[in-house]
């Protein structure tokens, strides 16, 4: 039980009402910084505007990566997501803008971050964006496929 309360230590979003979006990353320590193991996260009610029109851009966004020190919390991840929803930006941007923060608050070994975003005037668009050890991170994909 006091591993668990160290862990949690500094995490200001759980447990918290989820009013607002938080433009911002938490993570907790990883039990296992020796053992590499991959993590995906994925939501399919991603929301952005363009920002030149202002129309809305939804997508299916899935994050890859393999921890090193930390782990990111979820619950901050949501919020981070969902401050989005009003921004105006790129999908390109917001891929890479989500795989940096990832990055910074995380520093994991490596990180892949996908966006599929809706069809919007007759084209869809797929943004990847990656950062890390590709060696150690296609090792892990090809013994989990099933890990889109």
């Amino acid at each position: 039980m006091q591993e668990e309360k160290e862990s949690i230590e500094g995490l200001t979003l759980l447990g918290q009402g989820a009013t607002e979006p938080k433009p911002y990353l938490e993570a907790f320590p990883n039990r296992y910084p020796g053992r590499p193991y991959l993590v995906v996260l994925h939501t399919d009610e991603f929301t952005a505007v363009c920002p030149v029109t202002g129309q809305p851009d939804f997508a299916k966004i899935t994050i890859r990566y393999i921890p090193a020190e930390k782990v990111v919390e979820s619950k901050s991840l949501k919020l981070y997501l969902w401050s989005f929803r009003d921004k105006g930006i790129f999908h390109e941007h917001a891929v890479n803008q989500v795989l940096d923060e990832l990055w910074r608050v995380c520093e994991p070994l490596w990180a892949q971050v996908i966006g599929r975003f809706n069809v919007r005037g007759g084209i869809g668009i797929v943004v990847t964006a990656e950062k890390g050890d590709h060696g150690l991170a296609k090792r892990l994909l090809e013994t989990f496929p099933e890990s889109e």
